[in-house]
């Protein structure tokens, strides 16, 4: 979730959504495993599925700005029904399982007893931070969050920047997908169902605005944790699954009510 949630950051910093991650998550996991179970290096394999999660994040954003789509909610949704789909022809419906070793040890496996995954969340944020702290193309992202109007006239390349940040955010559902299928030992076409709902409450939770033009990679960080010790927590209480979309449903209207009072104030 902090994967899919720092990718979904990036999009929701220029006013964006992205309903499509947890889609390229399952469909990225199931290439994966169908190339391993091919005989492609797993070097090769990570490489080839960075690149399929980053392809479906840019063509999110071409539709965005090349087709002149009247909002990212409209082009994602579709994004995110075809992904789905491809994903369950591709598998036949059933999970790819089995692996190879040297894939999931680098994945799920322990460090110095810092599991694998910490690590390459912590890897993955830092990256984010400098991208948007550090760069021209950060500012921008910011700026066109803020007005993209005002930005445009800025001189700012409106369209190029949108169409990188959603390729960010593809890019993200397919790392997470490598976590996620060297934890299961397999790729699974449902993997990420409903993923993106987790990952925009933790960036809304994290201090960032629909509205766009705010948001931290730290604070993004702290919700998804929340939200997974949320989870852990109904888990532990044994709190029904039906009971637990209940309840981070009634999180995130409240993170947006919390968003919208929050811009009213700033008014």
């Amino acid at each position: 979730n902090a994967l899919l949630a720092l990718g979904q950051l990036v999009v929701i910093i220029t006013a964006g959504i992205d309903l499509s991650i947890g889609s390229i998550l399952g469909l990225s996991s199931v290439v994966l495993a169908m190339q391993m179970r091919a005989g492609v290096p797993p070097l090769v394999a990570v490489l080839g599925t960075l690149v399929l999660g980053a392809l479906v994040g840019l063509l999110n954003g071409v539709l965005l700005t090349r087709l002149k789509l009247p909002h990212p909610f409209i082009s994602t949704l579709g994004t995110m029904n075809v992904a789905r789909g491809a994903a369950m022809i591709l598998a036949a419906g059933v999970p790819i399982s089995g692996l190879p070793e040297g894939f999931r040890v680098p994945f799920n496996g322990d460090f110095f007893g810092v599991p694998a995954a910490v690590i390459v969340v912590a890897v993955a944020g830092l990256i984010v931070h400098l991208l948007l702290e550090r760069t021209v193309y950060g500012r921008d992202l910011f700026a066109i969050g803020g007005n993209r109007e005002a930005a445009r006239l800025a001189g700012v390349p409106v369209s190029s920047r949108l169409e990188l940040a959603y390729l960010v955010s593809g890019l993200m559902a397919a790392v997470a997908s490598l976590v996620l299928a060297a934890r299961m030992n397999s790729g699974f076409p449902l993997a990420g169902t409903g993923a993106e709902l987790d990952a925009i409450a933790a960036v809304i939770i994290g201090g960032a605005s629909f509205f766009g033009g705010v948001g931290t990679v730290g604070g993004t960080l702290i919700g998804a944790l929340f939200i997974g010790l949320l989870r852990n927590g109904l888990n532990l209480l044994d709190v029904s699954a039906y009971w637990q979309m209940i309840v981070i449903g009634v999180v995130i209207v409240a993170a947006v009510v919390i968003d919208v009072l929050r811009a009213r104030q700033g008014d």
